[in-house]
């Protein structure tokens, strides 16, 4: 698939109505977990975009190339309502969690086993360990506060077991900077790797800044704070990743690009016929937009899109679902990490390192510390944490269910 060469009608015949805009909400009851995946990741895409034009408009000095950048932006955030309020009224916010962090680790996994960029592949199985760690204290704050089997949101498409231990993720702001690729050198699919994970993690850190203050209970609260701060750790680790040295418009191409994949991926992966029918509309109003902005490309610097994409047919299609022996032989890392531009063991570090200062200046002492606050209270509750394993968890420290490993890997 060329999508540049899609038929699209006049970009403003794109604009929706109120109607258009407020779609019906899928059951969360009967529909597939990735469909809740692709929702919450299409809506951090549309973020992204919105995002992305607005600080593009505020470094531009071209009205005529601004109003172009609004045209384009409103109805970016058109989608992105549009795709919003396909989650369900009933949907509490712990379940709408559940899926984001299903969503972090099942495309996290899915884009590291076809990555071919080493830097890139290693920070997505670094990451990929302490969102899977998330997902494991959500699950029990999911069942201690509502009742409810996280197993069974997740379709039991997703393992739920310790990582890396939440605990031992706070890292000093340094050591999350990676090497950025070179756009115009990498392969496609790189390109699209470190745009689609830094939208997704994105739309992650955002939802847990702003949820935080809106949960029943201070534990709840704090565990939200707490990783909140992480995903803000992994944007850094993503963003740092992308490009720097193109251009706004250069950007701005490979930002509809992404977008046409994404949407192209989703309605081809798609089982719900009615939200199928929005990612095709979408995909289309994406392909106008990516049009514009190449004829902008060529306009301002006199450049084709085929300076960024000498073959601009699409690599591999995102394709949802199981990667349950991917992660677990990535969970033999669990004691990896980073060091600035290096990632490992914690066990290798001497006690003075920054690492190990900023965990203790951050934590003090593990008690205190929400992410094992949550397993210990479920314990104490219920006898055993909450887990869905297909079998025993393959690292040995983390198998023992009536307590919480706070060390496992630094010792």
């Amino acid at each position: 698939m060329n999508p540049f060469e899609v038929q699209t009608k006049e970009l403003e015949s794109y604009f929706m109505n109120w109607d258009q805009m407020y779609p019906k909400a899928y059951n969360k009851n009967k529909v597939s977990p990735y469909t809740k995946v692709r929702v919450i990741l299409l809506n951090g895409t549309e973020f992204e975009s919105n995002w992305f034009l607005h600080q593009f408009a505020r470094n531009c000095n071209d009205q005529d190339l601004r109003r172009e950048i609004a045209i384009v932006r409103n109805q970016e955030q058109q989608q992105q309502k549009r795709i919003s309020c396909l989650k369900p009224i009933n949907e509490n916010m712990l379940e709408s969690t559940i899926a984001y962090e299903q969503l972090a680790i099942d495309l996290t996994a899915i884009l590291a086993k076809n990555e071919t960029c080493p830097i890139t592949k290693a920070a997505l199985d670094f990451a990929l360990l302490e969102d899977f760690d998330h997902l494991y204290r959500f699950a029990n704050l999911l069942k201690m506060d509502f009742g409810i089997d996280a197993d069974v949101m997740v379709g039991k498409y997703t393992e739920i077991m310790p990582g890396r231990p939440t605990i031992n993720e706070h890292r000093h702001p340094v050591d999350n900077v990676r090497p950025h690729i070179v756009t115009k050198k990498a392969e496609p699919f790189t390109k699209l790797v470190t745009g689609i994970i830094t939208a997704a993690e994105q739309q992650t850190m955002n939802f847990y800044m702003n949820m935080a203050q809106m949960y029943k209970n201070n534990l709840g609260r704090k565990l939200f704070s707490e990783i909140a701060m992480v995903e803000e750790e992994h944007v850094t680790q993503y963003e740092s990743l992308k490009d720097p040295n193109c251009t706004w418009l250069e950007q701005w191409v490979m930002h509809e690009y992404t977008e046409c994949y994404l949407y192209y991926s989703a309605m081809n992966d798609e089982s719900d016929e009615y939200i199928k029918n929005i990612w095709k509309e979408h995909f289309e109003m994406e392909v106008a937009h990516l049009k514009r902005a190449a004829e902008l490309l060529k306009k301002y610097e006199k450049k084709s899109y085929t300076s960024l994409m000498p073959n601009p047919e699409f690599p591999q299609l995102l394709k949802f679902g199981e990667n349950k022996e991917y992660i677990r032989n990535v969970l033999k890392t669990v004691g990896i990490t980073s060091v600035k531009e290096e990632y490992m063991p914690a066990s290798d570090l001497p006690k003075d390192s920054r690492y190990f200062q900023h965990l203790d200046l951050t934590n003090g002492e593990p008690e205190c510390v929400a992410s094992h606050m949550v397993i210990e209270s479920y314990i104490d509750k219920f006898g055993k944490d909450y887990r869905y394993e297909d079998s025993k968890h393959p690292i040995k420290e983390l198998q023992d269910r009536k307590s919480d490993n706070v060390t496992a890997g630094r010792k």
